[in-house]
């Protein structure tokens, strides 16, 4: 299985455009479903799957995410130049509780399952210069909302700054600076992945621990915080 090396990074960030505060909330309100689906309750199960936004990584199907965010999607390949296609549910604005941001799901599909699809498809186009979107059939969508979510990303609206993850999460077990613009935190024991531009933006990934190795970036630049 490919590693997944957090494709789409580079193009998320690009988008981020919101300048504002992530707004620390108290997590002992009375809304116990709103608190559940905070971007930093993740449940780790004992069959190394984890959960989190009510979803559990590598069980729950993408279509199951349509009553926690509701049926305004986007189901679709996306093929980076350099990097291997996914397929894609895309959710432009959700509600993580007390959060707001972006979801992104990735479905755990075979390869050659994928390339059918594409082969189907309805049509290719670009999202910007080296990125295609490949828009499916009707019955590939249904196909794709059956597969399991393997990897889901979230882009807060907010600007969620280090002291914030480390408050939420605690220190990271690995350091991974990407270039003078990327700056990876990455959790293995929580199956998170957290990336911090230097202008503030943040995209978060999550995988069951027990695959952690999907989100896992080549060691160059890396460091332990005891370092």
């Amino acid at each position: 299985m490919k590693k997944l090396v957090t494709a789409g990074i580079v193009i998320i960030l690009a988008i981020l455009v919101l300048p504002v505060v992530w707004v620390m909330v108290d997590d002992k309100g009375p809304d116990t479903e709103a608190v559940a689906m905070l971007p930093w309750q993740i449940e780790v199960l004992p069959n190394g799957a984890s959960k989190v936004f009510g979803l559990t990584l590598g069980e729950s199907l993408v279509g199951d995410a349509r009553a926690r965010f509701g049926p305004d999607v986007d189901i679709a390949i996306v093929a980076p130049r350099d990097r291997a296609p996914l397929l894609e549910s895309y959710y432009e604005s959700v509600n993580a509780g007390f959060v707001t941001g972006k979801i992104i799901l990735t479905a755990d599909i075979e390869d050659d399952e994928l390339s059918a699809m594409r082969e189907r498809a309805l049509k290719e186009s670009y999202m910007e210069s080296v990125t295609r979107k490949i828009t499916l059939r009707p019955e590939d969508v249904q196909r794709a909302r059956e597969a399991p979510i393997r990897v889901i990303t979230f882009i807060p609206s907010a600007r969620l700054d280090e002291t914030v993850i480390r408050q939420r999460f605690g220190e990271p077990a690995q350091r991974v600076q990407r270039d003078d613009e990327l700056e990876h935190l990455q959790y293995p024991m929580l199956g998170l992945d957290v990336a911090l531009g230097r202008r503030g933006q943040t995209v978060m990934q999550y995988v069951a621990p027990r695959q952690f190795e999907l989100l896992a970036l080549p060691d160059e630049g890396a460091e332990s915080p005891a370092e």
